[in-house]
């Protein structure tokens, strides 16, 4: 089956800029994501979008699929690599075939504005909750080191006072041209500007503060809202926490990851609870109520007389908060018939009244070892 256009997966247009790309793909992931969307497809959907994302953000690569419909673009277009026709191993002193489609295509990236603003770098913090805090949810605050902009310069790089100029080497054009000699003769190619590094500008006085670079490593810190019911291995993105964008380019965005360490008590699956409970030989024959432990705090449970080990009981709306939805999952207890390893003369004499009423005649010894055995047998069975 032929892949999908990546514009149509990513729901743009063929002139779509690279921030509705970006934007699109943050949609669309989130809503897809295996560890959120639990349809059937989801994941196969999520890889799809991931894909299209990879090709388009990158400027030669997306200049590649919209010439040849591929992201491997011109190197599809001589039949692959080396096992076809021999052009994978192809060498020419250096100068490789990347070089010849930039002379022939142009380099999308190169031929862009150099300074117009960019956004900034995203990045990632690993957040680690306990059991009970991503249930309830909790607010703090956290620190990370990220590239900011310099408040001496604004970013711009320059000594205040001053302004850069345009590059004298490359004209404000962020590259420059190249020839070298070939077997096919004499080619062009582009390279990024060794003096403005692809700026297009030129800092004549640097500033004292940040090198000229426009940006400073500070230590930031930020307040986090972490929702109830959070769960492991789920992210949210705080929007303009990341790095400093280039040439007054938007901050990036500041991704957490949470990991909940498991608890001692309960496990979890999605807003669902689960528990094991213990209860005694009498409580699972007789019936009655017992305390069972809940995230929102104790409650009584009703035992059915007769009670089987391994019986499961739902209690509703004790389970975790749900994300994305309205009240709270339940809580599954799972209950162990216990059977006492001994007994005191109260219990003996009362368990083997029971052994007679039963019709076992048990008396004393091994006989009552195997009456005690069948009875935990019989409460053992699901």
């Amino acid at each position: 089956m032929a892949k999908k256009d990546y514009y149509d997966v990513l729901g743009v247009s063929k002139d779509a800029s690279d921030d509705e790309i970006k934007h699109a793909y943050r949609k669309l992931s989130k809503k897809w994501h295996p560890d959120i969307n639990k349809a059937p497809d989801a994941e196969e959907k999520f890889k799809e979008i991931n894909e299209a994302y990879e090709t388009l953000s990158d400027p030669q690569k997306r200049a590649n699929y919209d010439q040849y419909g591929s992201a491997e673009g011109a190197a599809g277009g001589f039949g692959g690599g080396a096992g076809a026709g021999g052009f994978g191993n192809f060498d020419s002193g250096g100068f490789g075939f990347d070089d010849i489609f930039s002379q022939f295509f142009g380099n999308r990236q190169q031929s862009a504005d150099p300074s117009a603003p960019r956004q900034g770098r995203d990045l990632q913090y690993q957040m680690t909750l306990e059991f009970e805090e991503a249930i309830f949810g909790k607010t703090t605050r956290i620190k990370y080191n990220r590239e900011a902009e310099c408040q001496t310069c604004g970013g711009s790089g320059a000594k205040p006072g001053t302004s850069p100029v345009t590059c004298s080497r490359c004209g404000g054009r962020g590259f420059v041209v190249t020839e070298t000699n070939t077997p096919l003769g004499r080619m062009q190619s582009r390279q990024t500007c060794p003096v403005c590094h692809g700026t297009g500008k030129e800092i004549k006085e640097k500033c004292p503060t940040c090198g000229g670079s426009g940006h400073v490593d500070e230590r930031h810190e930020v307040e986090v809202k972490v929702p109830a019911g959070i769960d492991d291995g789920q992210q949210m993105r705080l929007q303009g926490q990341g790095e400093a964008g280039a040439n007054g380019g938007p901050y990036g965005d500041l991704y957490i990851v949470f990991r909940v360490k498991p608890s001692k008590v309960y496990t979890r699956d999605g807003s669902t609870i689960y528990v094991d409970q213990k209860i005694s030989f009498a409580r699972a024959a007789l019936g009655g109520k017992i305390k069972v432990k809940t995230v929102h705090g104790d409650v009584e449970l009703k035992i059915p007389a007769g009670t089987q080990t391994g019986t499961t009981f739902r209690l509703k709306g004790k389970g975790a908060p749900r994300l994305r939805g309205n009240g709270n999952g339940d809580e599954r207890v799972t209950v162990t018939v216990t059977t006492p390893k001994t007994l005191n003369k109260e219990q003996r004499i009362a368990m083997e009244a029971f052994a007679k009423a039963s019709g076992e005649n048990i008396g004393s010894g091994k006989g009552a070892s195997n009456f005690f055995d069948k009875v935990k047998d019989a409460f053992d069975k699901k």
